[in-house]
């Protein structure tokens, strides 16, 4: 029993006008694509070796019929119907020949032959199996499922991505065929390119060549393609097209000579899918191969089959089995007629039959398969082994099911499509093969790279591969070494890009009005850094980092504080002990001459009481040097303010006890009973304590605590004391600033009293020194940071303490060791004149 195969090759021939298919042996006029003919020597080839082969069909025999299309939909859908008839005659749906039985049909390269073949298959449930890009079937008929030799399409899509993600290239143009695919295409490849980055710098549309179409009218389309590619800022371009689009790109090297354009040729890196093998027509053997120097190419993945090329070379037009379109092919590729014909029309030179496939240029013919005639190859055994898999035990049944009536087991066989979407077997190249889900070959692509040598011969060279992994960045891999590119890159990798790329340091700026591939570089503004090129933004270093001068780079920051260690803090630390020191000097002189008159007037105790406030004071600005700690953090604000509520408190005393005794020299006065210490006492207990509620109910509320400031220096972590409560530290503040002013101000309004009883005149300065300190410490403060601010309040602490002690101590001191003559009572009661 003869069992068929049937494949539909689109185009071995591309005819200028319709023919007949009994009128191509007798018309010439036509222009063969000579490359397509290795499609028919795959398929006669993997028939072959399945009818040698016991092990697949011992009892049947596969043969095949090959009809062409001629690029007409008239054309497809007769030669379809004659392959559900008998071959003797065209009967539609009549078949008079059992020993040809047609169970399944190889569809075209191209998807509107594929869809044409369909809508009659669909009809006899006979499976079509595609080996290009399935036509768009939304909102269509029929709705059928093919089963396609190719990977999903979306994998290919995949692999352009990441190829142009690997070279950075993010302005690239689009070439598609003016076809619903061709839509489809644009529609896809669109979105996900923009999100990944990559502009369209143009989309043009190849218009169909339709081989009624007037040539001229054509080739106008063609070059205002060519003006605007050539004027294109981009340099890769990806083309989308089909089987013959090759063979018609290949006349844009010719635009420039053939019609007026404005535009010079340049170098592109052109990016093929794989829907575009390389093909020429056969009168372009000797055109010019450089413009396709340096393609990239997807192409279905293929491997060496074993004997195939043996195969190839042993094809001879003039041997006992040679098929019906081997002369055609042979005519073709080599430009030459066989001796009849020479006869006939005297034309050309003649074949002689001994002609060397290997010597066609790489343009018209390659010796290796392809990966197109790998995939018909494929499908061939994927046929054979799904005839394999249904068991003879399921034929009995379907033909006893239909009463017994003699059918072939093959009538029944393509109406469970199972069988050949769950085909899985291993080729003679080792690989495996089997169907997705969707029923596309479950394979990846190779990416070519077309070398044009200097005699102009071509060599494809695999420099890389999408294989269908997840993600798909895993699934990309390239060699880009071994890459050739374009003469005129001089051999550089390729640039293409709308803007000069932003160095670290810089983000980009949008360009108003332009794709987002354009756009300027703009330096990060202060505290940011990009340390990549191209970034979108510029971000914040963390809070431990700062950022360099450059702003590429983040860079740990030092930690610091006002430590002994560094000169400022030892310069303070001096000052704080050596005033320690005098005022300790100072107490010892008024203890050791207590008893002199000086020390006497006023209050001996109160002026003990503000000496030893001013030594503790001087010493409490210890503890705001070095690294801060839980306790010095507790104890520096408090000690602060209580010492000092102390030392105004003293000062305030002194002025009033100064005032009261005045008063009460004079005859009559009633004061006399408030002078003593009873009233300087209470006014130093009463102010001192308020201070202490103040600061007990901030450390009972909101304690200070060792904290780390992150963003006060830049380059800096300050590790200070967080003051826990702002407003507690503020009202501590304020209430001294308060009794300050209480102070400065009675003694103010005494300072006129007489010379032997007036103290309040150095009182007066004391405090308008001390006023004028802490004045200035408000916005010496605020306006500092880290550790500075530290230094200032230590600073403040130290002036206006040793404003106190000098103004109100050292005039005394002066008295008690210089001029002890005038420490007697009757110099300090002598009135002014």
């Amino acid at each position: 029993m003869g069992i068929n195969i049937v494949p539909w090759s689109k185009a071995w021939k591309l005819c200028s006008q319709s023919v007949e298919p009994s009128d191509t042996e007798n018309n010439s006029n036509f222009s063969v694509v000579i490359n397509n003919y290795q499609h028919i020597l795959a398929m006669a080839f993997a028939i072959k070796e399945i009818n040698e082969n016991s092990k697949i069909l011992p009892n049947f025999t596969l043969g095949f019929w090959i009809y062409d299309s001629y690029f007409d939909a008239q054309r497809t859908y007769h030669t379809t119907l004659l392959l559900t008839s008998s071959m003797e005659s065209f009967v539609p749906n009549y078949i008079c020949d059992p020993q040809n039985n047609l169970i399944a049909v190889i569809g075209g390269l191209d998807p509107e032959t594929s869809l044409h073949i369909a809508t009659i298959l669909d009809i006899y449930n006979i499976p079509q199996i595609i080996y290009g890009s399935a036509p768009v079937m939304q909102g269509k008929t029929p709705g059928f499922f093919f089963f396609q030799m190719v990977p999903r399409e979306a994998l290919q899509h995949e692999g352009i991505l990441s190829l142009l993600l690997h070279f950075k290239w993010t302005w690239v143009g689009l070439l598609v065929m003016e076809t619903d695919n061709g839509e489809k295409i644009v529609e896809t490849m669109l979105p996900l390119f923009s999100q990944n980055h990559i502009c369209f710098t143009d989309i043009e549309r190849i218009p169909v060549r339709h081989l009624q179409k007037e040539t001229e009218d054509w080739l106008l389309q063609i070059a205002k393609i060519y003006d605007k590619v050539m004027a294109s800022t981009a340099n890769v371009w990806v083309v989308y097209g089909e089987s013959f689009t090759m063979a018609f790109w290949r006349w844009l090297q010719y635009i420039p000579e053939v019609m007026y354009v404005m535009q010079k040729p340049k170098g592109i890196v052109w990016i093929m899918t794989s829907q575009m093998p390389l093909a020429s027509f056969s009168y372009q053997r000797t055109w010019d191969t450089e413009m396709i120097n340096g393609v990239l190419s997807f192409t279905v993945h293929s491997s060496l089959v074993p004997g195939f090329h043996q195969f190839v070379e042993s094809q001879n037009p003039l041997g006992p089995k040679e098929n019906s379109f081997i002369k055609d092919f042979w005519q073709h590729a080599f430009s030459c007629v066989f001796l009849t014909q020479v006869q006939n029309n005297g034309k050309g030179d003649t074949c002689t039959g001994e002609e060397k496939l290997e010597s066609l240029p790489g343009t018209l013919w390659e010796m290796s398969m392809t990966g197109h005639s790998y995939s018909i190859y494929n499908a061939v055994y994927a046929v054979a082994y799904a005839l394999h898999a249904m068991s003879p035990s399921r034929f009995k049944h379907k033909i006893m099911a239909d009463g017994g009536r003699q059918k072939s087991p093959y009538q029944l066989l393509w109406k469970s499509y199972p069988f050949l979407r769950g085909v899985t077997f291993n080729n003679s190249a080792g690989e495996k093969v089997s169907f997705n889900k969707n029923g596309e070959l479950a394979a990846g692509f190779d990416l070519f790279n077309w070398i044009v040598s200097s005699n102009q011969s071509i060599s494809r060279v695999k420099v890389g591969e999408m294989t269908p992994k997840s993600p798909p960045s895993k699934g990309f891999t390239i060699h880009e070494h071994i890459i050739t590119w374009h003469r005129c890159f001089n051999q550089a990798q390729p640039l293409s890009v709308c803007s000069e790329e932003c160095l670290p340091g810089s983000s980009k700026k949008v360009m108003e009005g332009r794709p987002f591939c354009c756009y300027d570089c703009k330096p990060c503004p202060g505290g940011k850094i990009s340390d990549q090129k191209d970034m979108n933004d510029c971000f914040t270093c963390l809070d431990e980092d700062y950022p360099n001068k450059q702003k590429d780079l983040c860079i740990p920051k030092r930690t610091n504080f006002l430590s002994y260690e560094e000169p400022l803090g030892s310069l303070l630390a001096f000052f704080a002990l050596s005033f320690s020191l005098i005022t300790a000097l100072v107490l010892g002189t008024f203890m050791k001459h207590h008893n002199t008159p000086i020390v006497k007037a006023n209050n001996q105790n109160l002026t003990y009481t503000l000496l030893i406030s001013l030594l503790l004071c001087f010493l409490c600005s210890l503890l705001f040097i070095g690294q801060p700690q839980k306790l010095t953090c507790l104890l520096r604000q408090t000690a602060f303010g209580i010492n000092f509520s102390v030392a105004v408190s003293c000062v305030l005393a002194k002025t009033i006890t100064v005032v009261l005794a005045f008063m009460a020299t004079k005859p009559g006065s009633r004061m006399k009973k408030w002078v003593g210490r009873r009233i300087p006492n209470s006014i130093v207990i009463s102010c001192s304590l308020i201070q202490v509620v103040i600061c007990t109910l901030w450390l009972s509320s909101f304690p200070p605590f060792p904290d780390a400031d992150k963003h006060s220096v830049v380059e800096e972590i300050v590790l200070e004391c967080n003051e826990g409560s702002v407003a507690m530290f503020c009202c501590a503040l304020s209430y001294l600033g308060l009794l300050a002013l209480v102070s400065f101000t009675v003694a103010f309004f005494a300072r006129k009293l007489p010379d032997s009883f007036n103290e309040a005149k150095c009182i007066t300065f004391s405090m308008l020194v001390f006023c004028s300190v802490w004045l200035s410490f408000i916005p010496a403060y605020w306006s500092t940071t880290g550790k500075y601010m530290i230094a200032v309040e230590v600073f403040s602490i130290l002036a206006s303490s040793a404003g106190l002690l000098s103004c109100i101590f050292f005039p005394k001191c002066y008295i008690i060791l210089l001029w002890p003559e005038l420490n007697k009572r009757e110099q300090l009661t002598r009135r002014k004149n």
